[in-house]
């Protein structure tokens, strides 16, 4: 069998990803294309999408259809408005896809986004990002705020203004200048 001696670093990454990586990480950490390809062949991994793997023996993440677009977007996206929302757990609504923001510079780059995937062009700072689970989301204040400003039903929004003051997780002021913008 052909063993690599950067397979408990790969474990190790995969393990922080919901069980996942990209060929490019494992490029990095010194595994061969040929290398990936036996260990697909022997079960040890397994193919995500093209370029996206998963440790087999390692337990799905429940979020791993996330991780999975995640590293599609070279680590760079973060999950947004509505898939944000449930997230946050702001929504009982399941959201039908999947919302990624990707920076400005993205917009360059012609890539066809994975099934269900909504690309949203904005670059955020910092503070707008956090982590839930893990994955990269937009903050609550944000994700309500990018919520305000698209079409997204005016009843899920009132909930997630109601589920976000009942949790303390916005500025009551915030909140109010939110509820005046949807009405």
């Amino acid at each position: 069998m052909v063993r690599s001696r950067n397979w408990p670093d790969l474990l190790r990454l995969a393990t922080t990803q919901g069980g996942c990586f990209s060929l490019t990480q494992a490029l990095e950490l010194g595994f061969s294309t040929p290398l990936l390809q036996h260990h697909l062949r022997t079960g040890k991994l397994q193919r995500a999408r093209r370029g996206i793997f998963r440790v087999a023996h390692l337990p799905a993440a429940e979020d791993e259809d996330l991780v999975v677009v995640w590293l599609w977007s070279k680590q760079r996206g973060v999950f947004s408005y509505r898939t944000a929302l449930a997230l946050h757990g702001l929504s009982d609504a399941l959201p039908a896809g999947i919302d990624l923001t990707l920076p400005l510079a993205a917009a360059k780059e012609r890539r066809l986004a994975p099934d269900r995937v909504s690309l949203h062009l904005s670059d955020l700072s910092p503070d707008e990002q956090t982590w839930v689970g893990n994955v990269p989301v937009t903050t609550v204040l944000r994700t309500l705020r990018d919520c305000a400003a698209m079409p997204v039903s005016p009843d899920l929004l009132l909930q997630a203004l109601h589920e976000a003051k009942a949790r303390g997780l916005v500025a009551r002021r915030e909140l109010d200048a939110l509820r005046a913008q949807v009405g």
